[in-house]
């Protein structure tokens, strides 16, 4: 085993001058900041090496929701000792109250002045129910507030503007106060074009998993949790009832709409529970023999065959069905080979059982293409918007129609009612029509009835346009956010007044005239669709279709897919659990809110 030696201080740094009586310049290796000091004094390396190992473990914890104590811990310690004995790791008290905190007003500075500048906007309300160390029945939870927002450079981009405990209760009253005060914390009170939040009361959504299906997890916790989703309460503050949805819905008015994400994750939900028990016993032999096989069988013997399938699912954190459904597969294309090297038969899947998981496989198959697409956390924390929902519901639609199930005909119907009931509607909102018509590789070539779907988008382009007036926030190039929210300059009058007789002999260009909205609409459809990106697409159109451009911009701005805070609220509630072990951070709500704005800081 190699020895470990103490490295100097200056060979993290590479010096590119050294001048007299021992003076030198470097810049640091991994963040390449230039620092100034004598060869004989060291500490501005040091103090400069400190910051940075610093910073890397507030990643660390920030990355993995780990509490601050973990710092203090033996093996921690010890750890450092060994990488950098020169780094004496920081107090968990200064972490948590002082390091952290100042990440996160970094970030919400960093936020305010981008969404100054914005043009367009768009929010999401996120609800976490029965957080992590809650009281058994109670009704507390987290409140995330995502913004989605369009930039001055025309870039996409998204920041938690808020991660609140809401210990009292989730009462719709209580959820709409937080949320507006955040509105006006962070000046975007009115401004949202779209409010993406299911229909209250804050019912629980229970990970959609294929029903009996676990894989290295112990059935019987599994289970329990399950029983723990399904009977959510739905008690207000006080343990009294909540407010129904009518409330809710008059809170937020018309801008409010579900998110595409978790409809279709309903679906399949909806679905799955229609299915006959038999599918359920047999996905559970399914994953009893993949547990064993995965750890009976040497691993290198595996390399190829199920390596991918299972890194996605435990990148999942096993509780993505999508993500279940690709191990399901990867197991049926190589069940006669897994079977040759497990010496459990009565475990191997018979020729009806394999014949069954296919069948569910392959009706699933466009779902899982579907969630892939739109959900954000496959996307890496992109923005995915909802231009994508309404092909998506064709072609579902399509498939169920095509589909035959002759093993899981219940499966095939719950579907088929889930998508009409939950998805349906989709066809005939008109921002969805128009989202989806803007964006330059659909168009309209989707529509079996496009004189009626243009007449539609042309409806809802003139209402906005009306409802916001020309649009002048952006130019086809970047401004800065000064130059975005100054007035254009007005010519004065002697310009106007008097024209410039010196370049009299050449012939005046005609005025350009102002196109109709059924003008750009025309010539916008004329063009072929193309597989370029949406926002380059109207940027680069900003002059020819302005007010189309003004549309495109915000209804771009509604996000498809959950916010990166739900996928957190997901994975958090599973393991950081005082039943189990597990030390539960006093500032939790901190670390959430760094986590998903982490690209924000740290990119």
């Amino acid at each position: 085993m190699a020895s470990v030696s103490r490295v100097s201080i200056l060979d993290y740094f590479n010096i590119v001058f050294e001048g007299e009586n021992g003076k030198i310049e470097s810049n640091c290796k991994a963040c390449g900041t230039r620092i100034q000091a004598k060869r004989s004094v060291t500490s501005n390396f040091v103090t400069h090496l400190k910051v940075l190992i610093s910073e890397a473990i507030a990643k660390m914890l920030v990355q993995d929701l780990q509490p601050a104590s973990m710092v203090a811990l033996r093996g921690f310690t010890e750890l450092l000792q060994l990488l950098e004995p020169r780094y004496t790791p920081e107090p968990p008290r200064y972490l948590h109250t002082q390091l952290l905190p100042a990440y996160a007003y970094q970030a919400q500075l960093a936020t305010r002045q981008a969404l100054t500048s914005a043009p367009a906007l768009s929010l999401s309300i996120s609800l976490c129910r029965g957080f992590p160390g809650a009281p058994t029945g109670s009704n507390a939870g987290y409140l995330g507030v995502t913004c989605h927002f369009l930039s001055s450079d025309w870039q996409m981009r998204s920041a938690l503007l808020a991660c609140l405990p809401l210990v009292g209760g989730l009462s719709a009253s209580r959820v709409l106060a937080e949320f507006e005060e955040v509105c006006v914390a962070h000046a975007v009170s009115g401004r949202a074009f779209r409010v993406v939040a299911d229909p209250f009361p804050t019912e629980t959504h229970p990970a959609c998993r294929l029903p009996g299906f676990r894989i290295h997890g112990n059935p019987g916790e599994d289970a329990e949790e399950d029983d723990e989703e399904e009977s959510g309460t739905e008690e207000g503050e006080g343990g009294g009832v909540v407010e129904r949805g009518d409330w809710w819905e008059g809170g937020l008015g018309s801008r409010r709409m579900d998110c595409f994400c978790r409809s279709l994750a309903q679906c399949v939900r909806d679905g799955l529970l229609s299915s006959s028990p038999l599918l359920s016993s047999t996905l559970a032999k399914a994953s009893s023999f993949y547990n064993y096989v995965t750890s009976a069988v040497p691993h290198d013997k595996l390399v190829g065959v199920l390596g991918r399938a299972e890194g996605g699912l435990r990148a999942a954190g096993e509780t993505d069905w999508a993500a279940q459904l690709k191990v399901l597969r990867g197991l049926l294309d190589s069940a006669e080979f897994l079977e040759d090297l497990s010496d459990r038969a009565d475990l191997a899947l018979t020729g009806q059982e394999v014949a069954l998981l296919r069948e569910l496989a392959d009706t699933l198959e466009p779902f899982t293409e579907a969630w892939d697409m739109v959900h954000t956390h496959k996307q890496g924390d992109c923005h995915v918007s909802i231009s994508l929902a309404l092909p998506c519901v064709l072609g579902l639609r399509k498939h169920l129609s095509e589909c035959v199930c002759p093993q899981l005909p219940c499966l095939l119907l719950g579907l088929s009612q889930a998508v009409e009931r939950r998805l349906a509607p989709i066809l005939e909102d008109p921002l969805y029509v128009t989202a989806t018509t803007l964006d330059p590789q659909f168009k309209l070539t989707w529509s079996s009835d496009p004189d009626w779907h243009r007449q539609v988008l042309l409806d809802e382009v003139t209402k906005h346009t009306q409802t916001y007036g020309p649009s002048t926030e952006l130019a086809p190039q970047a401004q800065s956010p000064d130059t975005a929210l100054a007035p254009s300059p007005v010519p004065s009058s002697t310009s106007l007044s008097r024209p410039c007789k010196l370049f009299s002999f050449i012939k005046q260009r005609p005025t350009t005239q102002v196109k109709s909205v059924e003008q750009e609409l025309s010539g916008y459809l004329r063009e072929e669709p193309t597989d370029e990106e949406p926002l380059h697409y109207w940027r680069r159109k900003a002059i020819d279709f302005p007010q189309l451009c003004q549309v495109a911009k915000r209804a771009f701005t509604v996000p498809a897919g959950t916010s990166a805070v739900e996928t957190i609220f997901t994975s958090s509630g599973r393991w950081l659990r005082p039943d189990r072990g597990r030390a539960l951070p006093k500032n939790l709500e901190t670390l959430i809110y760094l986590k998903a704005n982490y690209r924000l800081l740290w990119s």
